[in-house]
């Protein structure tokens, strides 16, 4: 695979997406062992199949790719396997369009940029420490106290901006 890497993307042009994968997985389960929560089979297979691209996705999509898996699954079992993942900040919840994706910085507190394409749907999470940092400030200012932050950029990715 090419392993170039676009300035502008946070992961190569084209990339081993199951290096993606593996890190991700193997980032999980060692988090777990240290914080001495369990990573359960279900949990583990949730963050698998979220872990299956870069784009967002819903949780009765989650839930439809799981069954196959595990006949009785229902809402609630996604649910609550989600609940624990971004409580262990493994996924993110993209509220703009009420999906997850993979947290490609787990093990590390962190605000979140998120963009995502409108087109091919893939999300990239930035670190973007200095659009943080302004907000900081800009929040302090306002003697506000935020709990999270997380930003979220609808758009065209360089690769489809390309392709068109």
């Amino acid at each position: 695979m090419n392993a170039e890497v676009d300035p502008n993307f946070s992961y190569p042009v084209e990339h081993d997406h199951s290096k993606c994968v593996s890190e991700a997985l193997d980032t999980a389960e060692h988090l777990c062992v240290v914080r001495g929560v369990q990573l359960t089979p279900i949990r583990h297979q949730v963050l698998s199949l979220i872990w299956e691209s870069h784009k967002a996705v819903k949780a009765y999509e989650l839930l439809d790719r799981f069954k196959p898996l595990k006949n009785a699954a229902k809402p609630a079992t996604i649910y609550r396997a989600l609940d624990f993942l971004i409580e262990q900040g493994l996924v993110h919840r993209i509220e703009s369009l009420n999906a997850f994706i993979g947290c490609s910085r787990s093990g590390h507190q962190h605000e979140q940029l998120l963009l995502i394409c409108n087109r091919c749907h893939d999300v990239e999470e930035r670190p973007a420490t200095g659009v943080m940092s302004a907000l900081a400030d800009e929040i302090a200012q306002a003697g506000f106290v935020a709990h999270s932050k997380a930003i979220e950029i609808q758009g065209l990715c360089r690769q489809c901006r390309e392709t068109s």
